[in-house]
């Protein structure tokens, strides 16, 4: 039963029942391969009652201040570590915004389960069990649908909400260790096999910096050549040498995923690199993620063309490829660095706008221009 107060948030009931399909694939893979113990399975009813509700209270004010939720779909007795409430509370948007100063924090999430026909608030958990459907508000009218992964604690997105939009997360491919050349990534966009072998990495580096909020560029080169010292401003303000190694030690000793479930000195690197982001200019590492300077001014190539048109998608399903003068994608900081790729056609580039944007920049061999990808349904 809806919010009597609010009528039926549209979006949420369209994108219930695919929702509800890909949980049934996820538990049906995780049934073949004995993995247990697992989130109860929602059905439709469940995903568009909580979504219809996140959606409702996203849209009221509290002492000024939006809502930011995460709302779980799980019984009480599924979390050792619940936090109870003595009454259960019912799922409403009024009772959410009163909840939401209080459990705001990242990784805090409001438990929500149907007893007798009714759905309700029985408290908050730090831990979810694999495969546990979780709403979150993540800014007025903006909801992501995800669901931690069924061997990692990492959560993987499946929809995103936005007002009447609906944009479905495809599932992405993971490159064979053995890859080489350029191939597809976990981040649906082709990279350089070390780049695509390490995209995690890249994932946590683009959500570190869209963290930050003040916006930010990361160009990553290759390691066997310094080409692209002719793309920035002379002298390079701070360069540093010898190129500092602390994210690359950690990602080459490690093991993909297990380093950064495992270890929080990796989480450190990969924060403190982003935080260089933030300083003016670009931030410059090579396919290793050895940090080579920061700050960095950008210049177009002696005797390059400046770039007039770049090729836009995104990652979601259905996304269309449309050719676009960089200027309707970003500011300053998204040109220079559409004109850097341009001009070194093996570097990438990541850029973070302060509205939460998120694109990487790739030369295009097949459509002969750069090619702009937004990510940020990946990253939210």
């Amino acid at each position: 039963m809806a919010d009597p107060a609010f009528p039926h948030y549209a979006a949420a009931r369209v994108a219930a029942e695919r929702i509800r399909a890909h949980f049934q694939r996820h538990h049906e893979q995780a049934r073949r391969l004995g993995l247990s113990p697992v989130a109860p399975e929602p059905d439709a009813t469940a995903i568009e009652r909580i979504a219809d509700a996140a959606f409702w209270a996203s849209l009221r004010r509290e002492e000024g201040r939006s809502p930011k939720i995460s709302l779980a779909y799980l019984p009480p007795t599924a979390t050792p570590t619940a936090l109870r409430f003595e009454r259960q509370l019912p799922l409403t948007a009024a009772g959410l915004a009163k909840l939401a100063p209080a459990v705001e924090r990242p990784g805090i999430h409001l438990g929500v389960w149907r007893s007798d026909g009714e759905f309700r608030v029985w408290g908050t958990t730090h831990d979810l069990p694999p495969l546990c459907l979780v709403v979150e508000v993540v800014m007025s009218g903006l909801l992501v649908v995800k669901h931690r992964r069924e061997t990692l604690g990492k959560f993987e997105n499946v929809a995103v909400l936005e007002g009447d939009q609906i944009k479905f997360v495809p599932a992405l491919i993971e490159p064979p260790a053995e890859a080489t050349g350029v191939v597809p990534s976990r981040l649906g966009i082709e990279l350089p096999a070390p780049l695509a072998q390490a995209a995690r990495v890249l994932v946590l580096l683009s959500a570190s910096m869209r963290a930050h909020g003040r916006g930010g560029a990361l160009l990553v080169v290759p390691a066997a050549n310094r080409a692209w010292m002719e793309s920035v401003v002379q002298p390079v303000l701070y360069a540093v040498s010898p190129p500092y190694a602390e994210l690359a030690e950690l990602v080459r000793d490690g093991a993909g995923e297990e380093l950064f479930e495992r270890q929080a000195e990796a989480r450190r690197a990969v924060d403190a690199l982003a935080g260089l982001t933030a300083v003016d200019g670009a931030t410059i590492v090579n396919e290793r993620f050895e940090l080579l300077a920061f700050g960095t001014k950008i210049a177009r190539r002696h005797g390059s063309p400046q770039v007039e048109r770049v090729l836009l998608t995104e990652t979601v399903e259905g996304s269309a490829r449309v050719p676009a003068p960089p200027y309707q994608i970003g500011g300053t900081r998204h040109l220079s660095a559409a004109q850097f790729v341009y001009d070194q056609r093996d570097a990438t580039a990541l850029v973070a706008s302060q509205d939460g944007r998120f694109t990487i920049f790739r030369w295009s061999p097949e459509d002969d221009m750069v090619r702009a990808h937004r990510i940020e349904a990946l990253l939210m």
